[in-house]
């Protein structure tokens, strides 16, 4: 048995974060992480990724960015980040440690791994969403003799030089594949089952984040409204090429979708010039290509699914069916939950940025907790 204040799930930046603020408030605390390594979910993105969102504005508490770094740091040097910050707060993390089940009883929280039962009055789980990939079926996708694959074990584009490759959603993973995959020589479509928004990542060299932080006080309405006749300038009208535009505007995307519009950083321009085909939704599979909605075919060599994931903590919370819907996902975020003790941290799809939002919900967090002392 292992006892602590608090026992956090999950070593990526929101559990980081949390643990920092809680040793800021000298209150002991412990993360469970199942990778030998902090940042796991950084690590296996593909290669090409940088923040979408600006170093300023990405901080987690007490510890800002290298100066040396870009405006929007990549991959490694966000993983670089993050192995840094678990050492200057001389973090206590246990790698290697699945946790099998969560659940309160006898007035704490007991979490069992797959070698320790951990106990704690307060639990926070910090997991972020990318848990589970979503891997949707379609009729034929069995048949189909080219390769598939989720984004998730997508690196670069280097084995599909010379190739057809579709990529399924038109996320900001799914946008920014697109273009490593032309980047490395290989002809790449997009399929689009939804209407879309789509934003620059900076406005007159302003990154778009300190515009929605400027802005997020605003009625998500209006800010559309003001952005709209800026964004039209800008973007232009994406409806030319393949694309259906949502009736809304992108704040009001994040709130009633609870979805990023696409945060473009040269997807749109490879489309006008015809280096990406725009394709609509999936229908089915054939042994050689893609059926899409409303009867078009096309022959592709392989199939990348940027079709997102789902959280699911529920594969190991026990009796916490108030805390979470049926997805898995959190009702609640940055705050104690329905359930005593328990929280999440790092699942509000916010216009102000995720890592941004992570450190303000971890000093929320910290400061609810210490209360309790």
């Amino acid at each position: 048995m292992s006892d602590t204040n608090t026992i956090i799930i999950g070593a990526g930046a929101a559990g980081l974060a949390v643990a920092a603020c809680l040793k800021q408030t000298g209150i002991s605390n412990i993360i469970l992480e199942q990778s030998d390594k902090v940042g796991a979910t950084w690590r296996r993105h593909y290669d090409r990724l940088h923040l979408h969102t600006d170093k300023k504005n990405s901080v987690l508490p007490f510890a800002s960015f290298p100066k040396e770094y870009p405006r929007y740091p990549s991959r490694d040097q966000v993983v670089t980040y993050l192995e840094e910050y678990a050492k200057r707060f001389e973090l206590d993390i246990r790698f290697n440690q699945h946790v099998d089940s969560a659940r309160w009883k006898d007035d704490q929280w007991l979490v069992q791994t797959q070698d320790t039962l951990h106990a704690s009055p307060n639990l926070v789980i910090a997991c972020g969403y990318a848990r589970q990939p979503l891997i949707p079926e379609w009729k034929g996708k069995e048949t189909f003799r080219g390769k598939i694959i989720h984004s998730s074990k997508y690196k670069n584009g280097s084995e599909f030089k010379g190739k057809n490759v579709l990529v399924v959603g038109f996320g900001n993973s799914g946008g920014e594949i697109a273009i490593d995959l032309y980047e490395h020589g290989a002809k790449p479509g997009i399929a689009v089952r939804n209407a879309v928004n789509v934003i620059p990542r900076e406005l007159a060299g302003i990154p778009i984040l300190s515009i929605g932080i400027v802005q997020n006080k605003m009625p998500a309405r209006l800010a559309d409204a003001v952005n709209a006749p800026i964004l039209r300038a800008v973007v232009g009208d994406i409806t030319k090429y393949g694309l259906r535009k949502l009736p809304y505007g992108p704040a009001t995307q994040i709130q009633k979708d609870k979805r990023i519009p696409l945060i473009d950083v040269g997807t749109m321009k490879l489309i006008r010039e015809g280096c990406i085909t725009v394709y609509s939704g999936v229908k089915e599979f054939s042994e050689n290509g893609v059926k899409f909605e409303g009867g078009k075919e096309a022959e592709f060599d392989a199939v990348i699914l940027a079709t997102g994931y789902h959280p699911r903590v529920n594969d190991f919370l026990q009796d916490t069916s108030s805390a979470i819907d049926e997805e898995g996902m959190p009702t609640s975020t940055g705050r104690e939950s329905s359930i005593s003790g328990l929280y999440f941290c790092g699942y509000y799809v916010s216009p102000t940025g995720m890592l941004r939002e992570i450190g303000i919900e971890a000093k929320q967090i910290a400061a609810a907790i210490s209360l309790k002392q």
